[in-house]
């Protein structure tokens, strides 16, 4: 019952991590989309969400103790 309880949690970890990492991957990509059409408001956005998500990761990181 505990390794079943396991695969749950590693399972919902993964889907954690691939959504940070989709996020990250589209604020990469307004970001360069907006330096490329000269929008500003792009990439102002995707600055404010790459900065976030090392922010996040960097808090994270902190609370485990690593």
């Amino acid at each position: 019952m505990t390794g079943n309880k396991e695969q749950q949690e590693i399972s919902v970890v993964g889907r954690l991590l691939s959504l940070e990492a989709l996020v990250f991957v589209m604020g990469v990509a307004s970001l360069i989309y907006g330096l490329v059409t000269g929008s500003h408001w792009r990439t102002v956005v995707g600055i404010i969400v790459v900065l976030a998500i090392i922010l996040i990761f960097r808090y994270c990181r902190r609370c485990r103790g690593e």
